[in-house]
């Protein structure tokens, strides 16, 4: 049953888009098909960063510690690294540029600079361990890397890397943190003209396959991404605005989660731009702190992975806090619990609970579930976000589902990635023929276009929001000469939604623990991929007929055990 909010939507958004309105809509072809586009979105990122960031000169940006910038500083600063780039490191158009770093206003910065000369911004995950750094920059050939300490430390231990390597110590304030860069300015340097459809950004992704895959995005999807995330925020001001109950003041959101993710690139930092939205850095997430930054910066908007609203409605200090500036408590890249949901509906004083639902594949924009719509359907991920959005239910020949018949959730829009890079096998099955990205979830739409997400069909484990591939956590500890046999899969957890298990069968002789493991795995791979669990079977793992290992009669197994 369409709701009174729905409809509210529904037609602020048209008012929206209608013709000569603000986002007006023009149109793009793709695979074939004729797609919508916002037509006032700059065609890149240059210029979508110069025309906001003149609009909102002087008004303060980023806040990380002591240290408040503004718009127009921060835009400074990376026409500043960018120049750099060009004439010290002869970036040009393509070149992928390497960012290993925690979340500060040097990486923003950086980010910016990159793009801003041609080159393409190379998302490199901080939690990797050297080998993952390795097989990533050597992958997407990266001919020049930024990395903060810690990051460095972990690039220093790979042999013949060829990446040149510049550190960045983040802990000191901008100025100083990018002094050496700047040395390198240059007012001569010219920065290159940028058009919709050069590239801009590689971010990677986990999948069934193991090793993971850069995702390459031209500039016009994510700036479209940015605009289509922007019409949800003014749809959603319309309707206060007629209700009687206008935002004032400038929004503020924290920055709670990783950069290098795409919820945290596309809808918290870019769109942050064009809403002239203050970002709180929190270089490493606490619920007290996150609390504390909520009350004394009056922020506006809360979005993270779902355990960080769970940790703050729990949290035995919460009522010594000022959290009713927020009105929104939103998560992306897991699914809430029900109960949670019903739980910031009533606890949190009036904030609304928020969910969405995205890939890297797609710049995050997917589906949308808000307020009491989400109370009313807390198992359901939302409806397509619109302007841009066109959801399917596809079966595996690409046919369109009913509703209420399961089938493989597909998206398609301009905002979705151009291909992996050097994978045109895995680009070419990810794509239907007529444009449709195909998710690898299962899921279903209602009567009034809700999907509900039920399964995956890709062998990966979602951990608060971090895709883990259990292919290539079982490769990790198949490195160990003890290892016969191994099997990874997912285990429910109240915190993290889900966590790594692991069952191992040892070889003839050998014996180890489940910590010997786990500390062999810490030495391979990042922390947030080494199982919870981990059991030492006596016996060989079951086999399919086609003598895969039988994954579907472990899990049950091991979870009934866990």
């Amino acid at each position: 049953m369409r709701t009174e909010l729905d409809a509210a939507m529904d037609s602020t958004m048209a008012a929206l888009t209608a013709e000569g309105a603000p986002l007006a809509l023009g149109s793009v072809e793709r695979f074939g098909v004729t797609l919508p586009t916002i037509a006032a979105a700059p065609p890149a990122l240059s210029y979508y960063f110069a025309h906001y960031a003149n609009e909102h000169r002087d008004l303060t940006f980023l806040v990380a510690g002591d240290e408040r910038l503004t718009f127009g500083e921060v835009h400074a600063a990376a026409t500043r690294v960018a120049r750099a780039l060009v004439a010290a490191h002869g970036v040009a158009k393509g070149d992928r540029i390497g960012i290993a770093m925690r979340n500060s206003p040097s990486w923003i910065v950086l980010y910016m600079g990159i793009v801003m000369a041609g080159g393409i911004a190379t998302l490199l995950n901080g939690w990797w361990q050297s080998e993952e750094l390795e097989a990533a920059i050597r992958d997407v050939d990266c001919g020049l890397v930024f990395a903060d300490p810690p990051r460095v430390r972990r690039l220093a231990q790979i042999a013949g890397l060829s990446a040149p390597v510049v550190e960045i110590d983040d802990s000191q304030p901008l100025a100083t943190a990018l002094a050496a860069v700047f040395a390198n300015d240059d007012d001569a340097a010219a920065l290159p003209m940028l058009a919709p459809d050069d590239h801009a950004t590689i971010l990677f992704t986990s999948g069934s396959t193991g090793q993971s895959k850069g995702a390459v995005c031209e500039h016009r999807a994510i700036v479209q991404a940015v605009f289509n995330y922007l019409g949800q925020a003014m749809m959603m001001v319309g309707i206060a605005t007629a209700q009687g109950n206008p935002p004032v003041g400038q929004p503020v959101t924290l920055l709670t989660i990783p950069l290098f993710h795409i919820t945290g690139e596309v809808p918290v930092f870019l769109q942050s731009f064009a809403m002239g939205r203050k970002l709180v850095l929190m270089p490493k997430w606490d619920a007290r702190e996150a609390m504390r930054l909520i009350a004394a910066e009056g922020v506006t908007y809360f979005v993270g992975v779902p355990l960080m609203s769970f940790e703050i409605l729990n949290h035995p200090d919460r009522a010594n806090y000022d959290l009713s500036t927020v009105t929104d408590f939103a998560a992306g890249g897991a699914p809430r619990p029900v109960e949670h949901v019903r739980r910031l509906g009533e606890e949190m004083g009036g904030s609304a609970p928020l969910i969405g639902y995205g890939l890297t594949e797609t710049n995050a924009v997917g589906t949308g579930n808000w307020r009491s719509n989400y109370l009313a359907k807390p198992n359901s991920a939302g409806r397509a976000s619109a302007p841009l959005v066109d959801l399917a239910i596809l079966d595996d020949d690409g046919r369109a589902q009913p509703a209420g018949v399961r089938g493989e959730v597909c998206i398609r829009s301009v905002c979705n990635f151009t291909r992996y890079w050097n994978r045109p096998e895995a680009t070419a099955a990810a794509f239907t023929a007529d444009g449709y990205f195909r998710t690898g979830d299962i899921g279903f739409l209602d009567e009034d276009g809700y999907l509900f997400i039920v399964d995956r069909k890709k062998d990966i484990i979602i951990r608060g929001g971090e895709n883990i591939s259990c292919q290539e956590v079982e490769a990790a500890l198949y490195e160990n000469p003890a290892v016969a046999e191994a099997a990874v899969f997912g285990l429910a957890d109240e915190r993290f939604g889900e966590v790594p298990g692991a069952v191992v069968v040892l070889r003839d002789g050998e014996t180890l623990t489940p910590d010997d493991l786990c500390a062999f795995l810490h030495q391979h791979i990042a922390a947030f991929k080494v199982p919870q669990r981990v059991w030492i079977a006596d016996a060989p793992l079951p086999r399919l007929g086609t003598e895969k290992i039988d994954k579907v009669t472990i899990r049950e197994r091991y979870r009934a055990l866990a």
